[in-house]
């Protein structure tokens, strides 16, 4: 199951819940008791997938020798 959080729109409070994606379910806030919540998106959930230091010509290239040839194995890969 998947961890989401949600901003209480009363207090402010950021609280962390278990859910099940597939099924809707009503929170509460643990300091005021609101069920105001507001969903917030996660920072794992934006972002690539690649280091950050390779350049996007050599990302995915099988071998070194092709990421040489592509930026003169500059980017670190």
């Amino acid at each position: 199951m998947p961890i989401f959080e949600y901003k209480c729109n009363n207090c402010g409070k950021v609280i962390e819940f278990l859910e099940n994606s597939g099924k809707p379910q009503k929170h509460q806030c643990s300091k005021c008791g609101s069920s105001n919540l507001q969903k917030m998106l996660s920072g794992f959930a934006v972002g690539q997938n690649k280091p950050s230091n390779a350049c996007d010509s050599c990302f995915n290239r099988p071998s070194q020798a092709e990421c040489e040839g592509m930026c003169g194995g500059q980017c670190g890969l």
